[in-house]
């Protein structure tokens, strides 16, 4: 799909985890419920292409967060690189909000089902995308999503985005609120180096700080960072596993 990336639609894999796999072209509307150029060419090329892109993806994602709205569907962007616990947090969160209100995921990954089926083990509906060489969601894919997971009016879908700081900040996908995830296994210092991506948060959480006596991570200056890029944005140190700060998670999801 994007030329800077390596991205390509042709790979991706939308599939129902307790279904079939679902690969054809979704271009309607969905109701829920149910010779050698000049050196310097390519250059400029590739940036009107990656305009292009983004333009036509913007205004998938405005009518997709238009119907959802319409249906009281509230999409969550859950963000985040590599290992920070986004999985093993929306596994709790599920189980958490069991009974309160219907949550749906929608789980973004290269390869494989792994992450969907811890999903599904809750009991909890779940839709897996492949993205093949992509590194991130964009509003096609998640339409396709949410057509094959048919979320009911007033639902709640977490959106686990590919695990990757910079091109998922990129590309709207008609989501509600972007929640960034970090852990103190990571460096402090992630805020400064992929500003683009926390500058696009609603919500950062701070995984694992019950790990924060065996490791060296300063909280301050992560979250000093982070403000320096977002002044308003809303912090919570939280551990997916203990349960700290948990609460103040499930009651920041009720105000949307």
């Amino acid at each position: 799909m994007c030329s800077t990336c390596g991205c390509s639609d042709a790979t991706t894999r939308v599939s129902l985890v307790d279904g079939h796999e679902h690969e054809h072209e979704h271009g309607h509307d969905h109701g829920y419920g149910h010779g050698h150029p000049h050196e310097h060419e390519p250059q400029t090329r590739t940036v009107l292409l990656e305009q292009d892109i983004l333009a036509k993806n913007d205004v998938l994602a405005a009518s997709t967060r238009h119907r959802l709205a319409e249906h009281a569907i509230t999409a969550i962007n859950l963000m985040s690189s590599p290992g920070s616990g986004k999985t093993t947090l929306l596994e709790r969160t599920v189980r958490d909000l069991a009974g309160q209100r219907e949550a749906l995921v929608i789980e973004g990954d290269q390869e494989t089902w792994l992450d969907a089926e811890r999903i599904r083990s809750t009991g909890t509906r779940v839709v897996q995308i492949n993205t093949g060489a992509g590194c991130h969601l964009d509003a096609e894919m998640l339409d396709r999503g949410l057509a094959e997971l048919a979320p009911p009016d007033g639902s709640l879908v977490f959106v686990e985005n590919v695990g990757n700081l910079v091109c998922p900040a990129l590309f709207d996908l008609g989501e509600a609120a972007r929640v960034v995830i970090i852990s103190v296994t990571e460096g402090a210092d992630k805020p400064a180096k992929y500003p683009y991506m926390f500058r696009t948060a609603d919500l950062v959480l701070l995984n694992k700080v019950d790990l924060l006596p065996y490791v060296d991570f300063d909280v301050d200056l992560c979250f000093d960072l982070i403000r320096r890029l977002k002044p308003d944005v809303e912090l919570l140190p939280v551990s997916a596993t203990r349960g700290d700060g948990l609460d103040a998670w499930h009651s920041w999801l009720a105000e949307r």
